[in-house]
């Protein structure tokens, strides 16, 4: 798989496998099997997992991970990992969130991980209305400073904000955000900060939740109840990318493409990003060892600039969404927000 120097010194691979999914809401988790999908995807290079505080059992089943695989670490049968969690302070904490309770969920994160130091933690904030998102993040610096955090990072964060952690001294080395064919609201002005203060992009949804397939072309509009949060999530998207018909063209026009390089509509969609400005890797919430092969197909085709003319001619009649990166999903009243579980760390 292929690899990029996120930050000078820190090489990842392009392809992150994601975690939300082994943290309950998508069926049933055999640790057993996780465990050994886990060293799969490493023994094909996909060394980069993503994961965070709040995703119940994720950290320290990827602890667990390097624990039980320790020696083919140590010998080099098994490259070295590197696992980017986040720190999601919950919404009930943020008026009165305190160092000392940033230093208790860091101090969990390297318990759970089993390490000395986190490669990357990804900060996120629910509501800007509580203003202690700027000190908090000065405070994560100060614990990167300490040697706990290797690099910090944002999640979710919109353009403004992130100029205003960078003011206050911040330096932040990647911005996870959402972003595919129906979601490129970081090309608004996202983009142009992340070239001048070189903040490469981790991106999620870009499959948006196994929606942009082959499974889902000239198939009729899933019925809710949905079976797994991510479609839930996903499916409001698609109504704001133009309904569930320009959907289908979106898949229609993949599809063609995919036909070209013998691959399939998930792929193309990955490979669409991942040649965009400013993207470091996507995250990949890959359930299990099955999708390595298509993963792994990543490496084996470039879009060119025709295939790009054909996505664009579809996306461009896109009606959303719009706003500033993130503005749908803060509001806790409206349809994305409301899905939201907002205080992880308290349950």
């Amino acid at each position: 798989m292929k690899r990029i120097e996120l930050q000078p010194g820190y090489t990842i691979s392009r392809v992150i496998k994601g975690g939300w999914h082994l943290a309950g809401g998508h069926g049933n988790i055999s640790e057993e099997q996780a465990l050994a999908d886990m060293r799969h995807f490493v023994k094909a290079g996909i060394t980069t997992f993503d994961c965070a505080d709040i995703y119940t059992g994720v950290e320290e089943l990827i602890g667990k991970f390097r624990k039980k695989y320790k020696d083919e670490f140590r010998s080099g049968e098994l490259l070295p990992i590197q696992v980017h969690t986040k720190y999601v302070p919950d919404y009930n904490a943020l008026a009165t969130l305190k160092k000392e309770d940033t230093i208790r969920i860091i101090d969990r994160s390297l318990k759970r991980l089993g390490v000395e130091q986190l490669d990357l933690v990804q900060f996120a904030w629910w509501d800007y209305q509580f203003p202690k998102y700027l000190e908090t993040a000065v405070h994560l610096s100060e614990l990167q400073k300490s040697g706990k955090i290797r690099f910090l990072g944002v999640t979710n964060f919109d353009t403004k904000h992130i100029q205003e952690m960078l003011d206050a001294g911040v330096t932040i080395a990647s911005n996870q955000v959402q972003y595919s064919v129906l979601d490129q609201r970081v090309e608004k002005d996202m983009t142009a900060l992340a070239k001048e203060h070189n903040i490469p992009y981790l991106c999620y949804g870009t499959v948006a939740g196994g929606f942009l397939s082959d499974r889902y072309l000239n198939a009729p509009d899933p019925v809710p109840p949905y079976e797994n949060r991510s479609l839930t999530k996903y499916r409001l998207i698609i109504d704001e990318f133009g309904g569930y018909d320009l959907f289908q063209e979106v898949l229609q026009v993949l599809r063609t493409i995919a036909d070209q390089y013998q691959v399939g509509i998930a792929e193309v969609a990955c490979n669409y990003i991942l040649q965009k400005p400013m993207v470091g890797g996507i995250i990949v919430g890959a359930r299990n060892r099955n999708h390595l092969e298509s993963l792994q197909r990543l490496d084996s085709f470039t879009l060119n600039q025709n295939d790009l003319v054909k996505i664009e001619s579809v996306v461009s009649r896109r009606k959303g969404p719009n706003g500033p990166f993130y503005e749908l999903e803060r509001d806790k009243t409206g349809k994305h927000g409301s899905i939201m579980k907002y205080n992880l760390n308290e349950d």
